[in-house]
């Protein structure tokens, strides 16, 4: 339409931005989202520069863009809510969450979180994400001879804090920790 489609935008986004914002304002609860409607609906105007209309029409077209944009953040929050619904049923209904009683989970923990940030990574890592040696490595751009000294390590100081802590794992040393 024009040979200058950042000048035509930029003319666009001076004349359009407050009344779009105001319009999305209106429509959303968060200021937040709001920002990121009318951030969405000027990246399509952007995109799509050739087929905004001249003069007060691109007002109008924006107004339009911004409201299927609404429409879009909407249903994004819908689907959020309804996986973030789902994933509480399926943690609520799931057996990870039983083990060991309240005081021996307090002495567990206090001793996993005595060991260093280093040592706590790693036997996440290892433990919680299921990471072998050679994903470790990857992961944290240190060899996997690295990591097996170091996951030897941490284990052994992990025993020594669960230990302290009057907590008895006998099969500690063979397990994947």
């Amino acid at each position: 339409m024009g040979s200058d489609p950042h000048g035509r935008f930029v003319q666009i986004y001076e004349h359009a931005y407050r009344p779009i914002l105001g319009y999305v304002l209106r429509r959303c609860e968060d200021p937040d989202d709001a920002a990121d409607v009318v951030a969405e609906t000027f990246a399509t105007a952007w995109r799509r520069i050739d087929e905004v209309p001249p003069g007060d029409e691109a007002r109008l077209w924006l107004y339009g863009v911004a409201r299927r944009a609404l429409a879009n953040h909407r249903r994004g929050e819908r689907r959020h809510e309804q996986r973030t619904a789902a994933l509480r049923e399926q943690l609520n209904a799931s057996n990870a969450l039983t083990g060991p009683s309240a005081a021996e989970y307090t002495q567990l923990g206090r001793a996993f979180r005595s060991l260093s940030d280093d040592d706590r990574e790693l036997l996440s890592l290892v433990a919680w994400e299921q990471l072998d040696t050679k994903q470790v490595a990857r992961t944290l751009g240190i060899t996997r001879n690295a990591v097996r000294v170091r996951l030897h390590r941490a284990r052994r100081r992990f025993a020594r804090a669960l230990a302290d802590a009057g907590i008895d794992i006998p099969l500690f040393e063979r397990t994947a920790l």
